[in-house]
């Protein structure tokens, strides 16, 4: 059987586990923005090089959809992870060592949070976010609709079910966009 020592041990290395999951994907959704916006910088001086270019445009709304996903994904794992420590595993050491004063065994997870301009600064990258993966690709659509007027009916629809898909995007940066001040 277990005792007490080697339970906590166990659940801080477990808390050491996730802050490093935790950082790693941090890291990782935050070079998204650089890569994204890169790319987008490639593509739009390829396709404004040469009229017969204006198609690459259309390559723009699948990228914004692809990494903007995959930023998703990565800041709700980020949040996720935040959540499980300052609920889950807080309690589960606080049962183990008897301890009362949850606000104070791991501070930062919840102390950063009460922050007078987080919900500020949140809005500001919710901001940046939409403009960054949905509107640069709504953008794209919209100058490849104006710079090419006469397309196949493929392509329109094509480009269209792009546009549906940015507003999903959309709608899903806003829905994990963790606004929420507090534990």
């Amino acid at each position: 059987m277990y005792d007490k020592v080697q339970i906590l041990e166990v659940l801080l290395k477990e808390y050491e586990q996730l802050k490093s999951e935790q950082a790693q994907r941090i890291g990782f959704r935050d070079n998204l923005l650089y890569v994204t916006l890169g790319v987008l910088g490639g593509v739009v001086s390829f396709s404004v090089t040469n009229p017969s270019n204006y198609y690459a445009l259309l390559v723009i709304p699948w990228v914004c959809l692809i990494l903007g996903w995959t930023y998703v994904v990565n800041d709700e794992k980020i949040s996720s992870i935040g959540r499980y420590i300052r609920c889950k595993l807080v309690n589960r050491i606080m049962e183990h060592t008897g301890y009362k004063a949850p606000d104070t065994l791991f501070g930062w997870e919840i102390t950063h949070r009460e922050d007078q301009h987080r919900r500020r600064r949140k809005i500001q990258q919710l901001i940046v976010d939409e403009i960054t993966f949905v509107l640069s690709g709504t953008i794209s659509l919209a100058v490849f609709w104006k710079l090419v007027p006469n397309v196949s009916l493929a392509i329109y629809l094509l480009s269209g079910f792009e546009l549906l898909l940015l507003l999903i995007l959309g709608c899903e940066i806003f829905i994990y966009a963790d606004l929420a001040k507090g534990r």
